[in-house]
């Protein structure tokens, strides 16, 4: 039998008694959600270092997360003869990139590079990914707290990952590459890819998005190699030989189907050919070489995340968190059995794409403008509300004051984009004078404007876009259930009404007083008499608030990246606290430490390298 089609039927059906593997003597816990701290129901974790006695099902390479990491790492692994099985908690494959807008910062002397005249290598990518002198415009030092070996690694396989990408059924449009959407990618060349865009969202392209035809068709080429995939269970517990000794030999995994409102079915992939399917409620899975972790961060776990800020307590929602959770269960799993965390600086900073202001209102979902055709709506509950002018609106804080100008986009820092007409020169301690200091403290001001918080978190609390009826006719709105989210969404005649109705929104923590609102869009509306805004600078306010409906519409900003994760090599190989390796056990993309870059370019490189080493292993 050829070796990567080794996974027998037998393997795959057989499971342990009622479907549970359970070790004689080991105590069962429930593990807890990132989000609630509640039990979740039905569930067991073994206590680290407890073996099962059978394995469910075996394979050379268990891949936890079918994203940016796990598919490409699927591939290299099934390239390299080895049988693999990806396991994802989603009930689809895609991860957070098939949502995304599929923008891959690739660089280091690419084909589409070459094509369009672009000079770039790899010493230059790792350059630029290691300058110190490189600051955003509100002082932040973008490549200055990245690991060199993490960097060397992605420099050196950045562009044989695209080629790799091309040769796998990915679609890039034929154009020569830039810097548009890509954070912390480098300047000294144009590096940002474009994938080719899915409009509309459906049962294929659960969020009609760039991602789609990058994960669709890494999806392809996977399964056409003979990867097994095994979807509805998340990970929980990596087994090692010992608890802080051995190899890495498997994992457990608990069955979380995604079952909407209104239905008793769970949700099925769009794709089930070579899905592995099964009824037991947990499973184990042995790894006779490696485990790769690519479950993409930890910014769903607000525990987790507020490790590194304690200001984001759980009102901020995970952007797409409704299809892929970032709940940190990787990092943890691999913590439990001697790894360590790494490259904590960059999670620290207000990086650009950590922290988002999004132009959807009306929904807590508000990172996509999910519609009907996708087939998450029913989760989601409503698609928001998309402003075209935030001169139609102003935001206030829980307290019903404005904090900040509304019209600022809402990233913490600006772009290194201007170097290139400042005459940039790498390592030239120069090149933080050439830029204008102009902090964006959107972000910083809605966390810190806390007034009216509670013990014990005194969370900052939610933004409100506060509008009238006049606004909703010039953004042509319509307003329905479809649109709006009834415990997000609130509309009274009067203003002291309508602050009365925020309150019952479940992240509202303190009642807000209907004469603060009043007097807010009171004092609004006297600067738009006179022209300006003397509070916050709002250039020329336009349009009171002043014709009854009066509205409010969660306008709360979204956490998105994770930068800091587990502790790697330049192969990709998880470390404990004192530098060695974890063996068998590998990681890549938001899961990873050591890296500032924001989004797929690092993951899908570091999913290359993990899945050919892990393969690699005896």
């Amino acid at each position: 039998m050829d070796k990567k089609n080794e996974i027998s039927r037998h393997e795959f059906v057989k499971i342990v008694g009622a479907g549970a593997a359970i070790v004689a003597g080991t105590a069962l816990v429930p593990p807890l959600s990132a989000q609630t701290k509640t039990p979740v129901p039905g569930s067991t974790k073994p206590a680290p270092g407890k073996l099962p006695r059978k394995w469910d099902l075996t394979a050379d390479v268990v891949i936890i997360g079918a994203g940016a990491v796990g598919l490409p790492a699927a591939i290299k692994a099934a390239d390299a003869g080895a049988s693999v099985i990806v396991i994802d908690t989603n009930y689809d494959i895609g991860g957070h990139a098939i949502t995304s807008g599929g923008n891959v910062p690739l660089g280091g002397g690419t084909s589409f590079q070459k094509k369009y005249g672009i000079v770039d290598s790899a010493d230059t990518v790792f350059k630029d990914l290691t300058d110190w002198s490189v600051v955003e415009v509100n002082g932040m030092p973008e490549y200055r707290y990245n690991d060199p070996a993490v960097q060397r690694a992605l420099a050196d396989n950045m562009a044989p990952t695209f080629e790799f990408l091309l040769a796998n059924g990915v679609g890039f449009e034929d154009k020569a590459p830039d810097n548009s959407g890509g954070h912390a990618i480098g300047i000294s060349a144009k590096r940002e890819h474009h994938c080719v865009w899915t409009k509309g969202q459906s049962a294929e392209s659960p969020a009609g998005a760039g991602g789609t035809k990058l994960m669709r068709g890494l999806e392809d080429s996977a399964r056409k190699k003979g990867v097994k995939f095994l979807l509805n269970y998340h990970m929980d517990t990596i087994f090692r030989e010992k608890l802080d000794s051995g190899r890495v030999v498997g994992l457990q995994a608990r069955y979380t189907p995604t079952i909407l409102p209104g239905s008793t079915s769970p949700l099925k992939s769009f794709r089930s050919d070579g899905n592995i399917d099964l009824s037991a409620k947990s499973v184990t899975i042995k790894a006779k070489k490696a485990i790769v972790i690519g479950t993409g961060g930890s910014t769903g776990n607000v525990s987790f995340r507020r490790m590194f800020d304690a200001r984001l307590t759980e009102e901020y929602a995970l952007a797409a968190d409704e299809y892929s959770p970032q709940d940190g269960s990787g990092e943890l799993a691999a913590m439990a059995i001697g790894a360590t965390l790494w490259g904590t600086a960059n999670q620290t900073f207000e990086r650009n794409g950590y922290l988002r202001k999004r132009p959807i209102i009306g929904t807590r979902t508000n990172y996509i403008g999910w519609t009907p055709a996708s087939p998450l709506f029913p989760k989601v509950g409503a698609s928001g509300l998309n402003v075209r002018n935030w001169q139609d609106a102003i935001i206030v804080n829980q307290a019903g004051k404005r904090f900040y100008n509304e019209m600022d986009d809402g990233y913490p820092n600006g772009t290194t984009e201007g170097f290139f007409k400042e005459g940039y020169v790498h390592g030239d301690w120069r090149n933080a004078q050439k830029i204008t200091y102009k902090p964006k403290n959107y972000i910083d001001a809605a966390l810190a404007m806390n007034e009216g918080s509670v013990a014990p978190e005194y969370s900052a609390g939610p933004q409100w876009a506060i509008f009238d009826a006049e606004a909703v006719n010039r953004e042509k709105w319509v307003i329905d259930g479809k649109t709006v989210h009834p415990d997000y969404f609130f509309s009274a005649p009067t203003l002291a009404e309508l602050a009365a109705k925020i309150s019952a929104c479940p992240y509202q923590k303190a009642r807000m007083s209907g004469e603060i609102l009043q007097a807010t869009v009171k004092e609004y509306n006297s600067m738009v008499d006179a022209g300006a805004d003397t509070a916050f600078d709002k250039p020329s306010p336009k349009y009171k608030i002043e014709n009854g409906p009066f509205y409010a519409a969660w306008a709360t900003f979204a956490v998105h990246d994770t930068y800091a994760g587990l502790r790697i090599n330049m192969k990709g190989q998880v470390m404990d606290m004192d530098g060695q390796v974890i063996q068998s056990l590998y990681s890549g993309g938001e899961s990873a430490g050591g890296c500032s870059q924001h989004g797929l370019g690092r993951s899908l490189t570091q999913g290359f390298i993990a899945g050919k080493e892990a393969a690699s292993e005896k």
